[in-house]
């Protein structure tokens, strides 16, 4: 096994994320067996209970893991299915040890961060190698090197190297090269004193990737092979880029996957990006535009929602189209006319999400899109609220409601699954992972689908109450998908509108570059007949 590690230096955010990723799809390209994981250096065992506000997204995995939203990224980039053995946090990692610690595997002995905690991040990272069967492990490193939180990884890192030999470990460290003053000069002294860090610890690249506006200048490159102790080569510049599936192109255009396999001595055929640059031509050369509206509560938070742009634009790319989201705080629109907000809306999009806030403006969105047949999709909390949403304004039964929001409902059409009710604890314990699902002979999801049978992720406390759905039905709100046993719904298709869907599950999280998510997929298209009769 060999391992590439990135790290990060004078700033949180550089795009340490993309960086492995593209990595990790280069080196994929070349026909690489190749994964990756994440560190996190907080005390978290996951990132399931952390607020979109803070952290972004809560990407799922098939297995049920609550991750960081760059394990999305892993899977889109590398067209990949991860697992929870590919996430590692400070508490997963502790945690781990505590547990030793008490069934008495180091009896005798003080436990301690060297060798003991060292140890477990070391055996983490073996394991993930060895499950996966990969050549290469990309790890990334989560927060900035200097933080005392990530000390304890890259020390286990240093050691790494000295154990496996310099051929199969090899460092990349992502850093900022600022543009100052009216002469818009690339400043190379933040990645100077980073290197100097990270050399402090024990540590020297072997890849520097300078994230920048523009492409790095050659004196620019020069200065930071000379003071860091790299070859030229291997000083990678990383601009601002229109989009993030530029970014494999632009690392395999300046050589870097032959530095790295000539570094690791691993000897594979040159190109193959011939098909990822099929997918960004057409992501940068759309033939035509929609305007998506997406309805949600976390908006300042642009990672709040990462997934769902993402298969949006997977979509897109498909259909010639360009996908242009009006970002809605679903609160605003409970304050006005919907009308005003979504009136340019080619499609509308209600994601998941958790609390009262912001509910009544998704259903008031949900609402205009059902009245105006404005091509509809309601994922998660989106689909439950739609269920809300059609009884109250259809079956008339004014105060339906979810139990999460109004527990004393005389029409709790959403309540809480069986299973949840006796649950204390928050941190995974909903209905998490890839779950099975049948759909209905004849349905749009059928054909949609092309299969009956599929399986996507879930990440849910409430559904549908069983009570109410015969009601429903009849005036044709239909659920199309359900859990195998049938107790559970899980698609709803809306007879006579144009297209007008929902899903319990997400499917935002399979979505792939050339291989888009179905739901998605068939919102951008029924966007685009919308908007070319409006042009009419």
């Amino acid at each position: 096994m060999k391992c590439i590690i990135v790290t990060g230096g004078v700033l949180s955010g550089l795009g340490k994320g993309i960086t492995s990723s593209s990595i990790g799809c280069v080196l994929r390209a070349r026909g690489v067996n190749v994964t990756a994981m994440k560190i996190d250096p907080y005390l978290n065992s996951d990132a399931g209970t952390l607020n979109p506000f803070e952290h972004g997204e809560v990407f799922v995995l098939d297995d049920g893991g609550e991750a960081d939203l760059d394990l999305g990224n892993y899977e889109r980039f590398m067209d990949a299915s991860l697992t929870s053995d590919h996430v590692m946090t400070t508490g997963k990692v502790y945690g781990n040890v505590i547990e030793k610690e008490r069934d008495g595997h180091f009896l005798g002995k003080t436990v301690q961060i060297i060798p003991h905690i060292t140890n477990e991040i070391k055996s983490m990272i073996s394991n993930v190698g060895i499950k996966s069967g990969a050549e290469v492990v990309i790890v990334e490193l989560g927060g900035t090197v200097g933080d005392i939180e990530s000390m304890p990884f890259l020390e286990a890192m240093r050691q790494m190297h000295s154990e496996m030999g310099h051929e199969n470990i090899l460092f990349v460290h992502t850093t900022l090269v600022p543009t100052l003053g009216s002469l818009k000069e690339q400043k190379t002294k933040p990645t100077q004193h980073s290197v100097r860090e990270l050399r402090g610890l024990g540590i020297q690249p072997d890849v520097i990737v300078a994230r920048c506006e523009r492409p790095l200048e050659d004196s620019a490159r020069k200065k930071i092979a000379l003071f860091c102790d790299v070859p030229l080569e291997a000083v990678v510049s990383a601009p601002d880029a229109k989009s993030i599936y530029q970014v494999p192109i632009f690392l395999d255009e300046q050589g870097l996957p032959d530095y790295l396999m000539k570094r690791m001595n691993i000897n594979v055929p040159k190109d193959g990006l011939k098909e990822w640059k099929k997918f960004l031509n057409k992501v940068m050369n759309p033939k035509h535009e929609v305007k998506i509206a997406l309805v949600g509560k976390y908006m300042d938070q642009y990672d709040s929602y990462m997934s769902h742009y993402e298969a949006l634009a997977h979509a897109g790319a498909e259909l010639d189209t360009k996908v242009t989201f009006i970002r809605l705080e679903a609160e605003d629109i409970e304050k006005d006319n919907p009308k005003k907000f979504l009136d340019d809306a080619d499609g509308v999009l209600i994601p998941g999400g958790f609390g009262s806030r912001g509910a009544e403006g998704k259903i008031e969105a949900i609402k205009h899109a059902r009245m105006n047949k404005v091509p509809f999709l309601g994922v998660c909390l989106g689909f439950q609220l739609a269920t809300v949403e059609f009884s109250r304004n259809v079956l008339q039964m004014h105060d339906a409601n979810s139990t999460e929001f109004d527990s004393h409902t005389s029409h709790p059409v959403i309540d809480i699954l069986p299973e949840q009710k006796n649950v204390t604890r928050m941190g995974a314990t909903m209905r998490l992972g890839a779950q099975a699902i049948v759909i209905e002979k004849g349905s749009k999801a059928e054909k949609m689908y092309g299969s009956n049978e599929i399986s996507e992720r879930h990440r849910h406390r409430y559904e549908v109450n069983p009570h109410y759905i015969d009601r429903i039905q009849e005036s044709g709100l239909k659920y199309t998908g359900r859990s195998p046993d049938g107790k559970r719904m899980e698609i709803f298709e809306l007879d006579g509108h144009p297209f007008f869907m929902g899903s319990q599950f997400h499917p935002e999280f399979k979505s792939r570059p050339q291989k888009p998510a179905h739901m998605h997929f068939g919102l951008v298209k029924a966007a685009l007949e919308f908007s070319k009769k409006r042009k009419m």
